[in-house]
Parts: C-alpha cells; structure tokens; sequence
C-alpha cells in the first residue's frame, strides 16, 4: 500500500466566504480530500484572524459560516481532520518553539509586512506605524500550522506561496539546530491550481475581503451573486464590438467554472461581440448551477450550530491525538524535559532501573486501537482510550516512556495528571496529558489498592524512563 500524503488548509475567519475562497481553497483541497492516498486536515484560521480583525462578533460570526461552508462543499468529517486552530493550544505553543528559531531578516522579507510598511512610507508615516506583532510574525503561527501535522502539501493561492517557502526554511532551521541527526518536520510543498490559483474580485484586483471587491458564496441567495456579477468591471466596448479575453476578469472567473469546451465558446462569442450584460448572465447561470445545491445544505446547516460545535471539538480532539504527543517531543528536542530525563553528568553514576513494565497494544473488532501498561508481575496498570491509528498508539505511549514518571506529574500546560474517580463498579483512576484523557486504571475494590495501584503506575514509569524494559 502506498503511503498517505497529509494535506492541510485553513481559511482566516474574518468575513463570509466568497467566490475566491471557494474556488482557490475549499473546492480544490475538498476534491483532494476524497483520494484514497490522501490523509486531510481542515481548520478555521481564527487566530489568524485577531491579527487583521477586532470585532469579535464578526469574527464569532465568520467561525460559524465557515464551518458550513465546508460541510455545505461536501467536506466529511469522518474523513477528513476538521478543527479550529484555537481549540488546539499546541498550535501557540509550537509558534513560539519555532519563533526562538526564526531568523528576524525573513521575516522582514513576508509580503503582507512589507506592504504595511511602503505604505506608511508612502504617506510620511514612520515604517512600522501601526503594524502588530502579529502581522510582522504572521508567517511563524501559520509555519506552526502546517509543522505540528507534517503536512506535506498545502493548498493555496499564488500569493501565499511565500509564506509555504518560509514553513520550509523555519523547519529546516530546527531541523538543523535540534534534531541530533533526526529531521522533526518534514519540508511542505505548496499545491496550486494553476488556472485558478487567485480568483479576480470585482476590479480585477485579487478577490479579498481587505478589497471590499468579493462575490459573496452564500450569503444574500441568488439574487446577492447576481448582483454581485452585474457589477463585475469590463471595458467600455459597445455589443457588436470584438471583446478580447486577455485580462478580463469576467472571464477568468468563468473559467474557474466552466469545462474547457464552454470557456471556448464563450471566448468565441465575445470576439465575434456578445455583449458584457448578456455574458455576465452567462456567468451568473453556470456559477448558480453550480452553487445552487451547495447553498440549499449552507443554510440548513447554519440553523444547527450545535452541531457544527460538535463536529469542529471532535475534529479537535483528533487532532490533538496528534499534535501532544508530538508536541512533548520537541518540547524535549529543545531541552524541556522532566528533571529526571536529563542526560547524565560526566562521572555520575547511574541509578539502578528497576525492569519489567511493558507497554502491549492491540486492535478491537470495531477497528480502534489501544494500548496497555502492564507491571513487571503482569498486572495491568493502565488501558488506553481508543485511537484512530497504531501510529497514535506508539506516538502516546513513546510519550509515556519518556516522561520521566513523578517529575511529570507536576502542575504544567504538557503535565501528565492521575485523576482518583468513583463509579458505579468501584474505585478508579484517570491519566490525562494536558487536556487530553489519555488511559485509566481500574475499577478496585477499595480506595486503598487504587492509591497504592497509582504508586506503583508513577513508579513503573520511572523505570522506563530510566531505560527499564517496554
């Protein structure tokens, strides 16, 4: 079988979604997300978006369009990874591992700073009058965003290949200063649709919110995308006049839309001089044919936002499956490790480690994998959660090996924590990592051999990280 490749995109959540976004990412990167060698991950870009907006009831808004605008598209999310970025606090975490890395010379080098800068220059302002350091460090949280999955490609427009090209060279400088002869990131690839790569808004300018030149996708029904196309800018050529179609924007929006034998005859039509109304009606009637389906499901799913919250924190926790146990490995690359995992002095002696605590794994006949901790006499410590994936199973319990046992249950954002609980078949006991429930042990017969059961968990623990067998 061949391998999966790991496609990741997002779109910032500062608007309602327009033609652009649909045709330059959602539609491309959904289509992708059905191949059977393709593993997809989705996210509202909410962070992202405090860097260009502070209104946050636009932003609340635009969240929840968003979400059903993928799901209207045809994304599945019992396919596909589907979360937001800020419910998934490694996210932040990794910007700043990957900001101590980040040479400040590229980042004076990203696009979007460089326009904020010409253009206070351009009216006597100082050069950085204005400017956050979260549009100066954009590039790093969106490098984060791609680094903490190993996405290998990702969809975008032309104008963000950049910031593709910047992920690449942050994750080679950590691969370079911390990975030991091991490469923690793999390098990303931009993925373009060369034809529609950036969709031309109204004035022929790329399509974008910041523009106020977009075509809505949903909002506003037909009559919102009618009116929007009838004011598409075109030349002054009068019907019965020969139209070129080299940088018109009307057609290169019919482009994104039509197969190649109906942009021909349209082409056609224009040199022999349709008029602009009548091809603009054209326009309107292949892209409502095409939406029409989509935005029917767009509004239904709009009235269920409780079921988008759902879907969006399940596809969070499947991402966090991934992302935390990575995440304490880089921790540990970069030198964050428990006092207990640290490497050895010179001429110290190493403590005897007590042998025999084992990690087994297996598959349950509805397809989910576990793992199980067992004690140097046999006896089960721990049983896991279900995992999607043996690649979650060996990610979390590599975690656990290297915890360093009792000095990793200590308060901490990446801390392990052991839970005592009660129910209805006795005493019992929880791990979670971070925020994560990991595995829980148990029930007993008493609150004492659950205690004296942790003791003997942290314990075995130890002797792992201390090199005892797994």
């Amino acid at each position: 079988m061949s391998q999966r490749t790991r496609v990741l995109t997002g779109i910032t959540t500062t608007g309602t979604p327009h033609l652009g976004n649909y045709v330059g990412a959602i539609r491309p990167a959904i289509a992708m997300s059905r191949a059977a060698d393709t593993d997809a991950f989705f996210f509202l870009a909410d962070y992202h978006a405090l860097i260009k907006c502070d209104e946050p009831e636009r932003i609340a808004r635009s969240r929840l369009e968003i979400a059903a605008t993928w799901l209207a598209c045809g994304l599945d999310p019992a396919r596909v990874t589907f979360y937001r970025q800020s419910d998934v606090p490694e996210i932040p975490e990794l910007t700043w591992l990957l900001t101590c890395v980040t040479a400040k010379g590229l980042m004076n080098r990203a696009h979007a700073y460089k326009a904020a800068v010409d253009a206070n220059l351009a009216v006597g302002e100082d050069a950085d009058a204005g400017i956050a350091m979260g549009l100066y460090s954009y590039p790093i949280l969106m490098a984060a965003d791609i680094l903490l999955f190993n996405a290998q490609r990702v969809p975008v427009g032309r104008d963000q290949v950049q910031h593709i090209e910047m992920a690449r060279d942050v994750a080679a400088r950590f691969n370079h200063v911390f990975g030991a002869g091991r490469s923690y990131f793999v390098l990303p690839e931009a993925a373009i649709e060369e034809q529609v790569a950036t969709l031309p808004g109204l004035d022929g300018r790329k399509m974008s919110k910041s523009y106020d030149n977009t075509i809505p996708l949903f909002a506003g029904g037909a009559a919102a995308l009618k009116d929007a196309i009838a004011r598409i800018v075109t030349d002054s050529r009068a019907p019965g006049e020969p139209k070129d179609t080299e940088g018109s924007h009307l057609y290169a929006i019919y482009r994104a839309f039509a197969t190649a034998g109906e942009s021909a005859a349209l082409a056609a039509d224009l040199r022999a001089g349709l008029a602009w109304g009548e091809a603009k009606q054209r326009l309107f009637a292949r892209v409502d044919a095409e939406l029409a389906p989509l935005r029917e499901r767009y509004e239904a799913l709009i009235a269920k936002s409780g079921e988008l919250e759902d879907i969006l924190l399940d596809g969070a926790r499947k991402a966090r499956a991934i992302a935390a146990p990575f995440l304490a490995e880089l921790r540990a690359a970069v030198g964050l490790r428990p006092l207990t995992a640290q490497p050895a002095t010179a001429g110290a002696k190493k403590k005897p480690a007590a042998r025999g605590a084992r990690f087994v794994t297996f598959r349950e006949k509805d397809g989910h994998f576990h793992f199980r901790l067992l004690a140097a006499d046999g006896e089960e410590l721990l049983l896991s959660v279900p995992f999607d994936s043996p690649k979650a199973v060996a990610d979390w319990t590599r975690v656990l090996q290297k915890s360093g046992g009792a000095a990793a249950f200590v308060w901490g954002p990446q801390s392990l924590q052991l839970r005592a609980i009660e129910h209805v078949g006795g005493h019992a006991f929880e791990l979670w990592y971070a925020r994560e429930r990991l595995a829980e042990g148990g029930p007993y017969a008493s609150a004492e051999v659950r205690d004296a059961t942790m003791q003997k968990l942290v314990a075995a623990l130890d002797a792992l990280g201390e090199g005892g067998t797994a």
